[in-house]
């Protein structure tokens, strides 16, 4: 009965979200409204100029569709199978520090909603709770564990440990923070976030190398990620070592500022790689013509960051469960009316260079934006 109680107010929660959320850009919206500047500022926030955040959202932008017609796309599968397990999505919930700051439940809210809905989730070794308590929160899903080096070779592998015991389906590190970057908004106001508050053993992160994916790699079976990787050079030698999942990542434009969007890096990891390692990429990605556009592309998943935590500070799990129902809404349309009904069918060819339409932006996504009450 308890059960059953819990079935129905969770079926009451999720058409409560969808009655309120017509539009993504309407999640955008009611996160504004919920919290505070400085909360706001980390999400949508860069490093120095912002100019990596903005050349995420320029890289895509600046790709149009090429689409087929007179196919029969009255049967669209919008799912994927990765690392064994099918997603009714290609989208991976990528590592976000802190998000106990946009929902008290941290990212229990979210890892629910991902098993719930039938997306990956990744874990941020930086957001309470911790590994156990969000495996316990939802065994079933496709769950990944990303950690920031902050001890030796016996602290790391501890962590390694506890991922495989707590089921975890691969271990990532992340290998773009070796130096904490300036986030100007931050600095300006006075402000210490959260994350900068968990730096203490930085240190260790700085001083990592291609030994430490060997090390471990010798030492532990589970499926090895690198996230953070910027060039078909590192893309390479990431194969060399046998890392099985390559995370294109510019940090969401939070580490180096001037760097490249990760859409503009993708197409040469992706040829770097071919076919030999699962390929993850973020980095701006907001909307289903953007998880399209990477599948053509050459990527298996789309990590979705700020998406992520606008959709938690609005409405929590139900507020996530609602945003990947409208992506899903969003990416079965657009494959329609390229003419594919998988992605399977997609290539290359499908794209095509444009000239963006809006000005980059973090908000160039959202042209609606304007007309919500609640403005950057």
């Amino acid at each position: 009965m308890a059960s059953q109680n819990q079935d129905e107010a969770k079926a009451a929660t999720n058409a409560a979200a969808a009655a309120e959320y017509y539009n993504l850009h309407e999640i955008v919206a009611k996160a504004r409204a919920n919290l505070n500047q400085n909360d706001w500022d980390y999400i949508v926030g860069g490093t120095e100029t912002e100019t990596t955040l903005r050349r995420n959202r320029m890289a895509l932008d600046s790709i149009a569709f090429r689409p087929r017609v007179l196919s029969d796309v009255s049967k669209v599968d919008a799912s994927v199978e990765v690392l064994g397990r099918k997603l009714r999505l290609p989208v991976v919930l990528c590592p976000v520090g802190s998000l106990e700051s946009f929902h008290p439940g941290g990212a229990e809210p979210v890892v629910k909603a991902a098993g719930e809905f039938g997306v990956a989730h990744m874990l941020s070794s930086v957001c309470d709770p911790g590994m156990e308590e969000v495996a316990q929160a939802a065994p079933n899903a496709l769950r990944m564990f990303q950690l920031y080096v902050r001890g030796d070779a016996d602290w790391a592998d501890a962590h390694l440990e506890r991922a495989i015991k707590s089921g975890y389906s691969a271990f990532c590190i992340t290998v773009d923070t070796a130096h904490y970057s300036r986030r100007e908004r931050d600095l300006a106001k006075r402000h210490v976030t959260a994350g900068r508050r968990r730096v203490q053993g930085r240190e260790h992160q700085a001083s990592l190398d291609w030994r430490t994916v060997e090390r471990m790699k010798k030492k532990f079976k589970i499926p090895f990620a690198i996230k953070g990787i910027g060039t078909a050079e590192d893309a390479k030698i990431a194969l060399d070592h046998g890392v099985e999942i390559i995370y294109v990542s510019n940090h969401g434009g939070r580490q180096l500022d001037h760097g490249r969007g990760s859409f503009d890096v993708l197409p040469e990891v992706v040829e770097a790689v071919a076919g030999r390692a699962i390929v993850i990429v973020d980095g701006g990605f907001y909307r289903g013509t953007d998880i399209v556009k990477a599948l053509a592309m050459g990527a298996n998943l789309v990590g979705l960051g700020r998406m992520q935590c606008y959709a938690l500070s609005a409405g929590g799990q139900a507020g996530i469960v609602r945003m990947l129902e409208l992506l899903e809404d969003e990416v079965i349309r657009t494959l329609g009316l390229l003419g594919v009904t998988s992605y399977g069918k997609l290539d290359r060819s499908y794209l095509a260079p444009a000239a963006p339409a809006n000005a980059p932006h973090v908000f160039s996504a959202f042209p609606l934006w304007e007309h919500t009450p609640y403005r950057y």
